[in-house]
């Protein structure tokens, strides 16, 4: 078979043959592997019913001894507790010291076995697995501050505090209902209460006489421990050469040199919040707000921030550590050493077996009438297609379906339709924009000389001027097509000889020095590339800058600047970079790729007069790229623009 030219000949594993004998494979595959899922399908069930490995019991295990732990400040009476989840979970549930000296253990054997070398985890509320903890909140939260929200030790309320803030409660929840909002009160592990909103606006109590600010005021206690936490903190931040702070009853804090202290009057300072604890399941029977300190995640913090919601969290551990039990190793595993049961090929299994055998055998029948569909698919769409490019309909393109054989053709069909519709709208379009162009001029001259004709204009010496000017507006016009043609058909002539660029930059604004005092721009040309020569067609380069410098001039309001500079590329290679920059109105982001597109203009409404042909900037690429160099622009919307021409130059003619 002969080679498409420039293509290597396709891989085996990308070819037809390639993908049938793939096929093949995959079902004799799918048949052994049928046979091996419900082998290890069997067994791995047992195995894993057995073992007992469900995270979510190892994490409600890992919680519940938590909450223990947080409210309580020993282990002792956690046996009961330990036997209980036993019991539920079907596994061995052991807690020790950290020198593995036992607390309690649900083994019921006389001698019981002995522990793994690796602990399942280490309970302690103060430094919370986070890996357990998110598998008990379904991956919910952070590890930004570990100690369990439900240890609030010191902020715990008393049975008469808790009573008197519960009455609070209920008769703001009492005024909210009359209001016409529907509340509850939500108790905290701390014995808090707090009135939640019903509904995802919280913000309408604040427009009723139901003052709940009355249940934010720290307690006697509260306000004790939370003075103890400051100078914990405080004493932490002085070892580190940091001022003190303030707490506040949510554990944030202001800046110590401006915040408002009692007997003092000044401004407050925001706030800056502590890191946020990462959420902790809560108990059954507790409800899943705390009312304990929380914090919440600071937006950004500074170093010294940082420091402080160290120091802080450091503090908390110092407090709470009275409170809370010590940390303890916690092991769950199998009661006993069960074995694992055998794989028994029942009836059931043997049927189980059978039913997938025969799956295989439709699966086989489908995957060769679905292979053979595949590959005939796209021969049916190609003919289709091409006869339908055939008849005169729109050409349209093929679904590509792989790096094969057929997409490939497919890839190579569709390549030459869109071809053959960039080129019929490519005609359309230059003969509609030729047309848009020659109208404008030509219907003033018919216009002016009807006028004429009728009586209505004398061909007074103004009327011939303006006739003259419209004729030179086409004249215009038809020579940069012809330029234009001329540069894509590749005739292009150009008389190169020697330029020196500060000179040709000179000729180009003394040409245009007039144009640019009318319009109140200054023109100025600076060069640090003196001495350099170009080999290039004086006229067509002096055409190509002097394109760039009307333009300039045309959108830089009066007051602005319009610069040309020429200077030598940064890597020494000889390239000359002609510069023209302004200080005009620039151009937006999404109009810059199109700059140099012919027939192009910015503001779609301005008249040639105003915007010119949209011919000039397409000119330019032209001609520096028969120069055989490039050109780029860049802009700042507002600020202005800067065209720059690299032109292959020649070494220095003079120091």
């Amino acid at each position: 078979m002969r080679e498409t030219p420039g293509r290597a000949r396709l891989p085996l594993r990308r070819s037809l043959l390639g993908r049938l004998l793939a096929v093949s494979a995959l079902v004799a595959a799918c048949s052994v592997a049928a046979t091996a899922w419900i082998a290890v399908q069997t067994t791995s069930g047992a195995i894993k019913q057995e073992q007992g490995q469900n995270l979510t019991a190892d994490a409600r295990i890992y919680d519940t001894l938590l909450d223990y732990a947080a409210r309580n400040p020993t282990w002792d009476g956690v046996g009961a507790t330990v036997r209980e989840l036993a019991r539920e979970s079907g596994r061995r549930v052991a807690l020790t010291t950290q020198g593995r000296q036992p607390l309690a253990d649900s083994a019921t054997a006389a001698t019981a076995p002995a522990l793994p070398p690796q602990a399942s985890a280490v309970v302690d509320p103060l430094s919370v697995d986070t890996v357990l903890a998110a598998r008990g909140t379904d991956g919910q939260g952070t590890a930004a501050d570990r100690i369990d929200p439900r240890a609030v030790g010191p902020f715990r309320l008393s049975a008469a505090d808790s009573r008197t803030l519960r009455r609070t409660a209920d008769d703001k929840v009492e005024c909210l209902n009359r209001a016409g909002i529907a509340s509850d009160v939500v108790v905290g592990a701390s014995g808090r209460p707090r009135v939640q909103i019903v509904g995802n606006d919280p913000e309408r109590a604040l427009g009723t006489r139901c003052d709940l600010a009355a249940l934010d005021t720290p307690t006697r206690s509260e306000q004790k421990a939370l003075d103890a936490l400051t100078g914990l903190a405080d004493a932490c931040l002085k070892r580190q050469g940091r001022e003190g702070v303030q707490l506040n009853s949510d554990l944030s804090w202001g800046d110590p040199a401006t915040s408002t202290v009692p007997g003092e009057t000044g401004p407050l300072v925001p706030r800056v919040p502590l890191p946020a604890p990462a959420p902790v399941p809560t108990p059954r029977d507790a409800p899943a707000e705390d009312a304990a300190p929380s914090v919440v995640t600071p937006e950004r913090t500074g170093e010294n921030d940082r420091a402080i919601a160290s120091c802080v969290s450091a503090a908390r551990s110092e407090q709470l550590s009275s409170y809370v039990a010590s940390p303890a190793l916690l092991f769950i595993g199998d009661e006993g050493g069960a074995t694992l049961p055998g794989f028994d090929l029942s009836p059931a299994n043997t049927a189980r077996i059978a039913g997938a055998a025969a799956l295989v055998l439709a699966l086989t029948v489908g995957a060769s009438v679905f292979a053979g569909a595949r590959l005939v698919r796209p021969l049916h769409a190609l003919t289709g297609a091409a006869q339908r490019m055939r008849d005169g309909e729109q050409p349209e393109s093929v679904p590509v379906s792989g790096d094969d054989e057929v997409g490939r053709l497919a890839a190579a069909f569709n390549d030459m339709s869109a071809h053959r519709a960039r080129l019929e709208e490519q005609r359309k379009a230059m003969v509609s924009d030729v047309a848009h162009e020659l109208r404008t001029p030509l219907s003033n001259i018919r216009g002016w000389l009807e006028a004429a004709q009728d009586g209505l204009a004398d061909p007074d010496p103004a009327f011939v001027s303006s006739l003259l000017e419209e004729a030179v507006l086409l004249q215009h016009i038809i020579d940069d097509l012809q330029d234009l043609a001329a540069a894509d058909a590749g005739v292009l002539r150009l008389h190169p000889e020697s330029v020196e660029i500060r000179e040709l930059l000179s000729q180009v604004a003394a040409a245009h020095q007039a144009r640019a005092e009318n319009a109140g721009v200054t023109l100025a040309v600076t060069a640090t590339a003196t001495g350099r020569t170009l080999r290039a067609d004086p006229v067509r380069l002096r055409q190509a800058v002097g394109n760039l410098v009307s333009n300039a001039v045309r959108h830089t309001p009066e007051g602005g600047r319009v610069t040309l500079r020429a200077y030598a590329h940064e890597e020494g290679d000889g390239t000359v970079l002609v510069e023209v920059a302004d200080t005009g109105s620039g151009i937006p982001p999404e109009d810059l790729p199109h700059v140099f597109d012919r027939f192009w203009r910015a503001e779609k409404s301005r008249s040639r007069r105003t915007g010119g042909s949209g011919l000039g900037l397409a000119i330019v690429r032209k001609l520096v790229e028969a120069h055989g160099g490039t050109v780029d622009a860049t802009s700042v919307e507002g600020e202005g623009s800067t065209f720059v021409l690299r032109l292959p130059g020649t070494t220095p003619s003079g120091p």
